[in-house]
Formats: C-alpha cells, sequence, structure tokens
C-alpha cells in the first residue's frame, strides 16, 4: 500500500503516513464519512481549530509564541488560520447582504451628507476585503516595530505572523458577533463602535504576554501604537481627500453638507 499524497510505501495496518503524518484513507467518500471528518476537523475539542480558537483568548504567547519557535502541530497553521478567517468574513458579508441588508447602515456614525459616500467607500471595502485583511498585517508589524523599539524580541517577518494570528482571530469573532448581533437588528456602524476598544484591548494583551511587559510598560507601548496609527490614518485620510478632489467626490459631499 502507498500513501496517496506522498506515494511513500506502507504497510497495510497503517493508519497514518510516517512520512508526511496524512491520514490513510481507505474507504469510499460518503455523505456519512465526509461530515465524520468534518466533525473531527472543525467541531472536536480536541481539533487544532478550536483549540488555537480558544488559547488566543487565553494563552496568545503559546499559540503564537510556539508558531514561531517551530511547533507546527499544536495550533492551527498561522496561514491556514488567516485563510479561514477570509473565508469566514465573506461569507459574513454574503449572509448579511442576503439576508440583513438593513444592518449595513453605517448611517449612524457618519456626518449628514456623507452617506452616499460611505455606501461607496463600504462596497469597495467589501469588494476587495480579502485585499485590505492582507495588507494591514505588513502596516500593523511595521507600526508595532515602531512602537516596540529597543525591544527586539521580535524581527519583522515574526511580527507578521504575530499580526496574522490577531488580525484573524479578531475576523472571526466579529463575522461570528456581527451575524449574531444583525439578528438583533444591531447595524454594523454601531457595532464598530463597540468593538473597536475590545479589539485594542485584545491586541494590547497579546503583544504583553508575547513580550512579557508589565502593565505599565503595555499602556506606554499601547499609547506609543495608537500615536502612530493616527498619524498613519491622517496620512491616509489626505490621501483620500486628494483623490476624491481629483474625482469630484469632495465637492459633492461639501454641497450634500451644505444642503
Amino acid at each position: 500500500m502507498q500513501c496517496k499524497n506522498c506515494n511513500i510505501s506502507l504497510i497495510n495496518e497503517s493508519h497514518y503516513c510516517n512520512f508526511c503524518g496524512a491520514k490513510v484513507i481507505s474507504n469510499r467518500l460518503t455523505l456519512k464519512n465526509l461530515f465524520q471528518d468534518f466533525s473531527e476537523s472543525y467541531l472536536n475539542y480536541d481539533n487544532t481549530f478550536l483549540r488555537t480558537f480558544i488559547s488566543l483568548f487565553t494563552k496568545p504567547e503559546d499559540v503564537i509564541g510556539s508558531y514561531i519557535d517551530g511547533v507546527r502541530k499544536k495550533y492551527a497553521n498561522v496561514v491556514s488560520y488567516f485563510a479561514l478567517a477570509i473565508t469566514l468574513s465573506g461569507l459574513y458579508i454574503v449572509i448579511l447582504n442576503k439576508f440583513f441588508p438593513e444592518a449595513m447602515d453605517f448611517s449612524t456614525i457618519v456626518s449628514p451628507g456623507q452617506e452616499e459616500f460611505q455606501r461607496k467607500n463600504l462596497s469597495y471595502v467589501q469588494e476587495y476585503q480579502s485585499i485590505f485583511m492582507m495588507l494591514y498585517v505588513p502596516v500593523y508589524a511595521i507600526m508595532c516595530r515602531l512602537s516596540f523599539i529597543g525591544l527586539n524580541k521580535y524581527n519583522y517577518t515574526e511580527l507578521l505572523v504575530v499580526f496574522m494570528y490577531i488580525q484573524a482571530h479578531l475576523s472571526i469573532v466579529s463575522a461570528i458577533l456581527g451575524i449574531f448581533l444583525s439578528v438583533f437588528g444591531i447595524t454594523q456602524g454601531e457595532m464598530s463602535l463597540f468593538l473597536i476598544p475590545p479589539m485594542i484591548i485584545f491586541t494590547a494583551f497579546c503583544l504583553k504576554r508575547l513580550y512579557n511587559l508589565n502593565f505599565q510598560t503595555i499602556i506606554l507601548r499601547t499609547i506609543i501604537f495608537l500615536v502612530i496609527l493616527g498619524i498613519v490614518f491622517i496620512i491616509l485620510s489626505i490621501m483620500m481627500a486628494i483623490v476624491m478632489y481629483l474625482n469630484g467626490d469632495l465637492q459633492s459631499i461639501i454641497e450634500a453638507q451644505k444642503k
């Protein structure tokens, strides 16, 4: 018998390949074993996804630090976890647009006259959501590198892993909460205001545990991080204003606000 994944010879009694670790599948695919495989992968408490999801709340230094140190089997691979987050985020947008379109209302958090601009901006973000998620990670890693200057525990590549885990985890939690809260008529605009503080706290918690910092130090580093984030936001806002001026959207917003 040969492994169907790497073609290494196996003894007939083998349940797993001793070379690549793949499970030996001898039964024909049916709905029963398809559901069983799904249950073992995602619904069983001992599976790596649930273990990773729960442990990121309680001991993120074990999940992220273990991966950086070379442990690859205990928790979900960072790329797989991030890919799952992108998939769930896309499914979340589809569900909201299909079943809870009223939840996509951001009028409560924008100035009068900017509703149309916000609608266009939301549509653009939804269309390229996966790209934006991937772009956030290197930007956050650079900001963290600047905020934690003098603490050289992690290099830039390792910080990419850190923020891939953090961004993926926040996206998964946001998707679950977003669907749940939409059932009760809470809009995404209202939810975004509610989630910003917990997101900041969770990120600070992860970095505190990873860098093994005391409370005062992580507060200081978080403030530096937020200052850098504010500067980045101002730069992006200026760039967006220039683009809006060139395509005429800025003038439309000004006229709408005057009315």
